[in-house]
């Protein structure tokens, strides 16, 4: 599976909401093999679906360190049906290029999703991952990051976005 061209805002594409996968098939498979590589050469922690044009309810994550072995992890539906406390982390998105900012979430989630093979677990997050759950969760729901922003930082990303996207590359695929 070839890298694929992760969306940027404001692409419209990205406020879609992701739709339930039905089964996990060959082409599901491949789809999460074609993101993990995606996200691997960005590089990015996460990747959901609806970054790369996919309306499906999937995501990728690795919070490994730089010298620590690759944790893919696949969420395929995935609901978080526990959370509690508050963190703020400094977050970027591939989908906002050089954006960074302080973002309110949860400091711990626990989350239930499918894995690559389609066998349900539940898996409890904190720190990076459970940010980087709560992250990509979102996009799966048409949401992003800077949605979380207050009114000035929207306005500045959103003109800084604007501006770039015209001098962006249109992408092959």
């Amino acid at each position: 599976m070839a890298v694929r061209t992760i969306l940027h805002y404001p692409d419209p594409r990205l406020r879609e909401k992701a739709l339930p996968v039905a089964e996990i098939n060959a082409t599901i498979k491949q789809l999460v093999d074609g993101m993990a590589e995606t996200m691997y050469a960005a590089p990015g922690v996460g990747l959901a679906a609806t970054q790369i044009g996919e309306p499906h309810r999937i995501f990728v994550i690795d919070t490994a360190g730089e010298d620590e072995p690759s944790d893919l992890k696949v969420f395929i539906n995935p609901e978080i049906v526990a959370s509690d406390g508050k963190i703020t982390w400094e977050e970027g998105c591939l989908s906002f290029p050089s954006v960074t900012e302080d973002i309110d979430r949860k400091a711990r989630v626990r989350v239930r999703a499918q894995d690559r093979e389609g066998k349900a677990f539940e898996l409890d997050a904190e720190g990076l991952l459970a940010v980087a759950v709560q992250h990509e969760l979102d996009h799966l729901d048409g949401v992003l990051m800077i949605d979380h922003m207050g009114a000035l930082k929207k306005r500045i990303v959103d003109r800084k976005m604007r501006r770039r996207e015209p001098q962006r590359p249109q992408p092959s695929r």
